[in-house]
């Protein structure tokens, strides 16, 4: 009876011990899965689709460093459309408010390039809820910009916003103490009274930039345009009305343009997006700047901005 016991026992600690095995390959396999996922080794795109299809990359959100919206995330995307050789047409797909003027501009620029590049590969500009400054500074390069009824369009302008609090600390009692090496190093600081000479320098580089903008938009849209004034003063309409100024070409969705005028339904998207790796490198390098920072400010450390 006691060897039986024994031997029951043991064959119940040899199943147990297999079944552990067994459990802590599968928790490997699964942490393996995740670690390729992480690192991008699995569902990287192999250069060509495997049939003729419309690409899609999107722009979401703010245009800024960054940003999902950022100038290299965006032409990474358009250049990996446009080389393939099954994509029959692209649709840039935009939800933006705007953001940066040099960012928009880049992509902007490569959007002229691919499309000298690739002259038969259409490209088309679906806009969703909001195309706004430098949103449609980057719209205005494709061949055709098509919209929804209620899409917000247009905000061709460049602004500079802050606050002044230099009143404010007068009513406290509180004297700023700034030094500058340089006379305008303190450029429209909030909390000195502000300067005419450094406004009138701030206006020049809005208009400036501003000169520019409406340059794009002239030689994007061309003889569509409609001579109106208010065009360039960074007013918005709505889609329809936007195609009534020649902003815009047409009503028509991602699903639209691809059925009906590029002719190939299936869509494949091409837009860049992080994985968990990048994200977390970047959390990572953020969180390790700002402790760097923290230190060289509490050592009084003097910093170029």
């Amino acid at each position: 009876m006691l060897e039986k016991v024994a031997l029951a026992s043991l064959q119940e600690q040899r199943r147990a011990r297999r079944w552990g095995i067994f459990f802590k390959l599968l928790g490997f396999i699964y942490l393996f899965a995740l670690l390729f996922v992480a690192l991008g080794w699995l569902g990287k795109r192999d250069g060509v689709s495997p049939a003729k299809h419309t690409a899609v990359v999107e722009i979401r959100g703010v245009i800024a460093p960054d940003h999902p919206g950022a100038a290299d995330n965006i032409t990474t995307g358009l250049q990996e459309a446009f080389k393939d050789k099954n994509t029959q047409g692209v649709v840039l797909r935009i939800n933006s408010p705007g953001g940066s003027p040099v960012q928009a501009g880049q992509i902007n620029d490569e959007i002229r390039r691919l499309r000298a590049k690739y002259p038969n590969t259409p490209l088309y500009a679906v806009v969703e809820d909001i195309c706004a400054s430098g949103g449609y500074y980057v719209a205005a390069a494709t061949d055709k910009i098509f919209v929804n009824e209620s899409s917000i369009v247009g905000s061709i302008g460049v602004l500079m916003d802050g606050f002044g609090f230099s009143s404010v600390l007068d009513k406290l009692g509180v004297e700023r103490r700034l030094m500058t090496a340089g006379e305008n190093k303190g450029f429209l600081d909030p909390f000195l009274p502000l300067d005419p000479q450094q406004r009138q320098h701030a206006q020049n580089m809005l208009d400036a930039i501003h000169t520019q903008f409406i340059k794009v938009v002239r030689e994007g849209r061309g003889e569509r345009l409609k001579d109106v004034p208010e065009l360039f003063t960074g007013l918005m309409w709505t889609g329809q009305k936007s195609i009534d100024l020649g902003l815009a070409d047409a009503l028509g969705s991602v699903e639209y343009v691809a059925r009906e005028i590029i002719k190939a339904e299936d869509l494949v998207d091409y837009t860049p997006r992080e994985n968990i790796a990048e994200r977390v490198a970047k959390r990572f390098g953020a969180a390790m700047a700002e402790t760097l920072l923290r230190a060289g400010a509490a050592s009084g450390g003097i910093t170029l901005r």
